[in-house]
């Protein structure tokens, strides 16, 4: 295997199966932190499967064939850890908190929930309708919404705009069978980056890998061809979309498509949007909040992924004043060029208003 030191207490190894190893260690902590990330989620997914990698990061915690749902979940917790997952659009993740000793048993879980889940049909049937109540969720917080709206219009046909929960239809139409398939294809070595901080040592960090067996295996065997999301259009610009909702505030988002990740130029963006829509002191709180008190969230965001990235503004305010609030996030100082492209972004909002938000 191939070990790299990126920086004094930062080391990366690459095995021959695909599988990428990185930790850091903090000598003045006593735990430690561990997640293990799948490359893929909501950006590989069809139209008609929306929803099938979320579902499975919730499945595999109904049990494996070592352990029983209660049992995943008193593994950690019992020892005052912590056990987490989360569904993103390039990846999906799993994550533990543990003291510095408890770091083995962390990765053995860990490993048992990716590689071993045992995904039956009778679990299924409940699981589904927590991530329904969870579509719920969102559904009554427009705040949420507004995003997963904005998304959808700049990407209407792609992944990269579909709702990583999925929708009622999507998600109630899958099976265990789909599950299966998406670990199958998707929950091997050669597809996961595995990373740690804390009070560890990184030779003890792949030791412990190598007894859980993920550095068996080569590329030959487990390969990651066709699990590459679909090539990202171009963005739709300079649109307007509106969604009807009795709500006290309306919710409005302007966003536009900017750098990927790995594009260095996302440092400059991130600056440049801390001091437009950071903070108390960044621009827009200081014209829409301070001097003009149109709202009591405004803010600037952005969010990178493998292939794009997306930034904008978020503005909460009384119907009767969305169009003043949109008018004066467009002519505060440096909205003008919110993100690194120059054309107009979309506008969303999330209202019982008919206001026309502009930019």
């Amino acid at each position: 295997m191939e070990t790299v030191r990126l920086d004094r207490e930062i080391s990366q190894t690459t095995a021959p199966n695909g599988v990428i190893v990185l930790s850091e260690r903090v000598a003045s902590v006593r735990s430690a932190a561990v997640g293990i990330w799948v490359r893929s989620a909501s950006a590989h997914e069809p139209r008609p499967k929306m929803g099938v990698s979320h579902l499975l990061e919730h499945m595999v915690f109904k049990g494996t064939a070592r352990r029983t749902a209660q049992e995943i979940a008193l593994a950690l917790e019992s020892r005052g850890g912590s056990l987490d997952a989360y569904t993103s659009r390039d990846t999906t993740a799993f994550q533990a908190r543990v003291l510095d000793q408890d770091l083995p048993r962390a990765l053995d879980v860990l490993t048992d929930l990716v590689r071993n889940p045992t995904l039956k049909t009778s679990d299924l049937e409940l699981e589904r309708n927590v991530v329904l109540e969870e579509i719920n969720m969102v559904e009554d917080a427009p705040d949420d919404q507004v995003f997963d709206l904005s998304y959808q219009a700049l990407w209407p046909n792609h992944p990269y705009g579909y709702s990583i929960l999925g929708t009622r239809d999507t998600v109630s139409a899958l099976s265990a069978e789909d599950l299966k398939q998406l670990h199958g294809r998707a929950y091997f070595p050669g597809n996961c980056v595995i990373a740690a901080a804390g009070n560890l040592e990184h030779e003890g960090l792949l030791d412990e890998l190598g007894k859980l067996g993920w550095f068996d295996g080569d590329r030959g065997r487990e390969t990651t061809d066709g699990l590459a999301a679909a090539a990202v259009p171009p963005a739709v610009r300079g649109f307007e979309t509106r969604h009807g909702k009795e709500t006290a505030q309306t919710h409005i988002v302007f966003a536009t498509d900017t750098v990927p990740y790995a594009d260095r130029r996302k440092y400059a963006l991130l600056v440049l949007g801390n001091v437009f829509g950071g903070g108390m002191s960044s621009r827009l709180f200081q014209r829409i909040r301070e001097e003009l008190g149109l709202a009591y969230a405004i803010y600037s965001f952005t969010s990178f992924y493998r292939q794009i990235g997306v930034a904008g503004v978020y503005v909460g305010t009384q119907p009767k004043t969305a169009a003043q609030a949109s008018t004066a996030c467009a002519t505060s100082p440096m909205s003008s060029r919110p993100t690194s492209t120059s054309s107009t972004p979309i506008a969303t909002t999330c209202s019982n208003s008919s206001a026309r938000p502009t930019w």
